[in-house]
């Protein structure tokens, strides 16, 4: 890997790092403080799924702002708007603010994330590219699992940190020390970051863009049929994925039998963590005995789904907490392997964009299936609602294998030391 390759992914390796602790301060604890502002189950998982219509509805023009005025001023848009909503979510648990307010600073905080989601990814694959990376023999899975990784660390750092932070002092604690980390990473962002391989068209009107973008998401997302049926089964995947990882924390704290057990909500998420970590670290082993990324999507979606419904069918303490960190380490080892899929597909002047679609499509699944699965942990407890997350993921898996059919260029995985298909 010459320099120029080096930087890159140390600015971006550092800022995942920072943009992961910060978030991951309040992952383990989040719906714990949710529930003690008041809300109820179903008012919690409805406030997450404003979360999700926020990123839903955000995701396109955001993608815009990255392809138009560039990935960086994106990222720092992104810092910015996570900053002020954290902040606003403590004052309003503070003052004991209902449901209305948390539904609004919900779509904001998704607004935030939008402005991360695509961009971060998409400066990468450029920069890499300009820096002659791939030419070089270097994979984007491999650069993309030291991200997983990366991301593991940040997590089992900031959800350990957090639940320990909260059980010291209270819930709210935590969201402002997330604000600081975010402050820290406006700061770092501003200073390392660089658009490279990419000239932001600042010409372009962002309303025109936005409609142009639309189609260009459809006729490079949708009408491309590999990435469609990839695309299409994000729904089911990303739409369970967060509240099965956000109903963990009161899940186990009930079967661990003591409500304020909050470091134990923080090491659960640290759990996941670690087995995020583990999973960046298969990846390269995966590249070496699976031929096919579609193979790595069906397996490891077909598992995850497996230990989602184990969740359901044993409500133990050891075993939930098992099966967690086992569907931790499939998630994360499905990821790298599905965003280079879909990278092999995009071309770099939508690269964003469509990457914010694909966001959008996870977004969409999220918004449906979070309010009726936090009503039915409200009606028949949490053992119930994994059992309907497991239903839904399975529903994935039929479009993956409409993707397998399509026999797409990226599918192929290629061995180390060959050149790596991105399009540029």
């Amino acid at each position: 890997m010459n320099q120029d390759s080096r930087k890159v992914q140390r600015v971006y390796l550092l800022l995942l790092f920072l943009q992961t602790v910060a978030a991951s301060l309040i992952w383990g604890i989040n719906t714990l403080f949710l529930l003690d502002a008041g809300l109820t189950n179903t008012e919690a998982f409805t406030a997450n799924a404003f979360f999700t219509a926020g990123m839903t509805i955000f995701e396109v023009p955001t993608g815009v702002v990255a392809d138009t005025r560039g990935r960086r001023t994106s990222y720092l848009l992104g810092t910015v708007t996570l900053t002020v909503a954290t902040l606003a979510y403590f004052g309003m648990w503070y003052l004991s603010v209902p449901f209305w307010g948390w539904a609004v600073v919900s779509l904001f905080l998704g607004l935030g994330f939008t402005f991360f989601s695509g961009a971060v990814e998409a400066w990468l694959v450029d920069g890499l590219a300009t820096a002659r990376y791939f030419e070089e023999g270097g994979t984007l899975e491999s650069a993309l699992a030291r991200g997983e990784i990366v991301e593991g660390v940040g997590m089992l750092s900031g959800s350990i940190a957090g639940g320990l932070i909260a059980q010291a002092t209270n819930l709210g604690i935590p969201y402002l020390i997330r604000a600081v980390v975010l402050a820290l990473t406006f700061v770092v962002a501003f200073s390392m970051m660089r658009d490279i391989g990419f000239e932001p068209r600042r010409d372009k009107r962002i309303v025109d863009e936005v409609k142009n973008v639309l189609r260009s998401s459809i006729d490079n997302g949708l009408k491309n049929p590999p990435v469609r049926w990839v695309m299409l089964s994000a729904p089911f995947t990303g739409g369970v994925m967060i509240y099965a990882f956000y109903a963990m924390q009161p899940y186990l704290l009930e079967l661990y039998g003591s409500q304020d057990a909050y470091s134990i909500a923080g090491l659960a998420a640290a759990a996941f963590a670690g087995a995020q970590i583990a999973g960046g670290l298969l990846v390269p082993y995966v590249r070496r005995v699976v031929r096919k990324r579609t193979t790595v999507l069906l397996v490891g979606t077909s598992l995850s789904a497996g230990l989602l419904a184990l969740m359901g069918l044993l409500p133990n303490f050891w075993s939930v907490l098992v099966a967690l960190v086992l569907w931790g380490l499939a998630m994360a080892a499905i990821t790298p392997v599905r965003q280079t899929y879909l990278n092999g597909l995009i071309a770099s002047e939508q690269r964003a964009t469509v990457l914010s679609f694909d966001s959008l499509m996870q977004s969409v699944g999220a918004v449906g299936v979070q309010p009726p699965l936090g009503r039915i942990a409200d009606v028949w407890g949490y053992p119930a609602s994994y059992l309907c997350t497991a239903g839904v993921q399975v529903l994935a898996i039929p479009f993956l294998l409409l993707a397998r059919r399509e026999r797409a260029s990226s599918d192929v995985i290629q061995p180390e030391g060959e050149q790596a298909r991105v399009v540029g």
